[in-house]
């Protein structure tokens, strides 16, 4: 049975990124589908910039604010997907759905609580109108959610949790929240295959964090239960530079 090997990578600017090794990441991993967050680039700007994307079909979501924010998938041609319809109360470019035919897959760039957690109530708002979505396309099939969640999990999934307790990505609201998602018919495929594993897929770019590795993994692939027997594995790629973020995977049968 053939499988998809389906990236995501919150890249931290698309022309950034592209200056930083991308096209040689996309030749050496290949990757079926790739989930993009936070690529930063309004659609009259990405009109006027040439990408090398050779061999995939790009689907864009750009913020209504130039430069911030922002989805793409990178979707090898061989693939028939559709695009589900975008929805109008997400005009900072955080969530595109893509129909792979018996799954939904969805790539979310989860909004940041910030510093002060001045962004808290707005990010437990809308993570709650996207499960509202989830259920319903749920029920119609089953579904994948990736992308970067901007919320540690567990103690086991940052370096210093007892240093970061209430702090934004760490708070107990972010935490409940994220524990009822998986409540509710998801699964967090890195944690299901590498139950007692410690890696990071975010490092801070102070205090030379990413070299020392003190990380959060707060980037996921979170699954319905029906997929979680297809996954082969849930891998983060903490070797690829590019971004503050490193790339998290999964194999999927298909």
């Amino acid at each position: 049975m053939p499988t998809l090997n389906i990236i995501s990578w919150n890249v931290n600017g698309i022309r950034a990124v592209t200056k930083k090794g991308f096209g040689a990441f996309l030749r050496k991993y290949r990757p079926d589908i790739l989930c993009l967050q936070e690529i930063k680039i309004s659609e009259s700007a990405r009109n006027q910039t040439e990408f090398d994307f050779a061999g995939y079909q790009e689907f864009w979501h750009s913020a209504q604010r130039p430069g911030y924010s922002g989805t793409a998938f990178l979707v090898r041609d061989k693939l028939k997907v559709r695009l589900l319809d975008k929805f109008s109360w997400d005009n900072e470019g955080r969530i595109q759905v893509l129909d792979i035919g018996y799954f939904y897959l969805v790539n979310v760039y989860f909004p940041n609580a910030n510093h002060e957690l001045s962004r808290l109530g707005f990010k437990l708002e809308f993570n709650n109108k996207l499960l509202a979505y989830l259920k319903k396309w749920q029920e119609k099939k089953p579904v994948i959610v990736t992308g970067d969640f901007n919320v540690a999990h567990e103690e086991i999934d940052l370096a210093r949790p007892k240093e970061n307790e209430g702090n934004a990505g760490f708070t107990k609201e972010e935490r409940r929240w994220m524990t009822e998602f998986l409540k509710q018919g998801w699964y967090d495929t890195f944690r299901e295959l590498n139950p007692k594993k410690i890696q990071y897929s975010w490092w801070s770019f102070r205090s030379a964090a990413r070299s020392r590795n003190i990380g959060w993994r707060i980037d996921y692939f979170c699954a319905s239960d029906k997929l979680l027997n297809k996954i082969q594995k849930a891998y983060i790629l903490d070797q690829v530079m590019g971004s503050d973020h490193a790339p998290v995977g999964i194999e999927i049968k298909v």
